[in-house]
């Protein structure tokens, strides 16, 4: 999450970072292919799944790009707007699966990725935000961003899977897979060779390298095209290709913009924006009654901003004292434990998430 207080760039800055944050939620790319079912309504709600994600991601990328401040200065209402849904309130909604029963009766059994490994990130950063310096601390943060990034790469593979099985055409082929994978790893390189965009000032400078993560994310686009070429043309066109290219295009603004927001505000808003739009369909999908599925979609309206509005408090304590780093650090714990869920849960080659995600979303997953 951003923090606005010290950066645009993640989860994990909320009020620190607007590049903090996942899979679709952080991994559906390995889900069921062929065509669904179409129907009037799955068809309706398939394109607005579609366009809806094209829309919001780009929107994002160039929205905060347009509302980043001036250098030092803090996010204006709009922006900090936009930065509190797609980080503290898309963090917080991963509570709500914690609400369906079914999804109960699976936590139960897989009790050790879905609680104790939650709990122990959550009370191990906080007791290490606590006993650890503020400037040592930012070189932990390195590897936290370094994880968040690529849980959001993970996502933007999994949506490009998912556009292309929910249109029934050739899978994602390997070699695209590989191209978003690399140009996600590129331009996290660029992020961590360039710590100013996160807003860390204590850490070791590696300039030199910025310029090599910068190639090597050309090549990776340069790539990621000749794939999408070797398709069928009729498989490239649509909005199946367009979401692979946005996913190979998220980090560009890394190698384009100087100032934190302007650079990773608009990917951690991107991100945010594309998982609450594919859970909130998750929220109100299934065969229950429409009655049950509003109730459920409350519910997750309410996790999210009552949840998010601590996430958010918490992620501005990172100048306190030892307290207040303590809670810092709890926040930190409680992102990566929303890495550490969306990787179960939207593990789309294993039967619960590919059972439960084909009842709720069956005009995006084969049965």
């Amino acid at each position: 999450m951003p923090v606005e207080g010290r950066i645009p760039a993640a989860h994990a800055t909320a009020g620190r970072n607007p590049a903090t944050a996942g899979r679709v939620g952080g991994g559906a790319a390995g889900g069921p292919r062929g065509p669904v079912a179409e129907g009037g309504a799955g068809a309706g709600l398939r394109a607005a799944w579609l366009l809806g994600t094209l829309l919001l991601t780009l929107g994002a990328l160039v929205g905060a790009a347009l509302l980043a401040p001036a250098d030092g200065a803090a996010p204006g209402p709009a922006l900090g707007g936009l930065l509190f849904l797609g980080s503290s309130v898309h963090v917080a909604t991963t509570a709500w699966f914690y609400t369906v029963p079914e999804v109960r009766r699976h936590v139960a059994a897989h009790r050790g990725r879905y609680v104790t490994a939650p709990l122990a990130l959550v009370l191990g950063t906080a007791l290490l935000a606590a006993a650890v310096p503020a400037g040592p601390f930012d070189l932990l943060l390195l590897a936290y961003f370094g994880w968040q990034f690529f849980h959001f790469q993970k996502q933007n593979l999994g949506l490009a899977a998912l556009a292309r099985s929910a249109y029934g055409g050739a899978p994602l082929a390997g070699g695209e897979r590989r191209a978003i994978t690399a140009a996600g790893l590129a331009g996290i390189a660029g992020l961590l060779s360039h710590p100013a965009l996160l807003q860390l000032g204590d850490v070791p400078r590696v300039g030199p390298l910025f310029p090599v993560a910068a190639g090597a994310y050309a090549l990776a686009l340069g790539y990621g095209v000749v794939q999408l070429m070797r398709r069928a043309p009729e498989d490239r066109r649509g909005c199946a290709g367009a979401v692979y290219l946005t996913s190979l295009l998220f980090f560009l603004p890394v190698f384009l913009f100087r100032s934190p927001y302007a650079a990773v505000a608009g990917m951690t808003v991107a991100h945010g924006y594309q998982y609450l739009l594919v859970v909130g369909l998750v929220a109100g999908g299934g065969g229950a009654p429409r009655a049950q599925r509003l109730v459920s979609l409350a519910v997750l309206l309410n996790l999210g901003l009552v949840l998010g509005l601590g996430l958010n408090l918490a992620s501005h304590l990172h100048t306190g004292g030892r307290l207040d780093r303590a809670v810092y650090g709890a926040y930190l714990g409680a992102v990566m434990g929303h890495f550490v869920v969306d990787a179960g849960l939207w593990k789309l080659r294993d039967d619960f998430p590919r059972t439960f995600l084909g009842r709720r979303l069956p005009y995006l997953l084969g049965r």
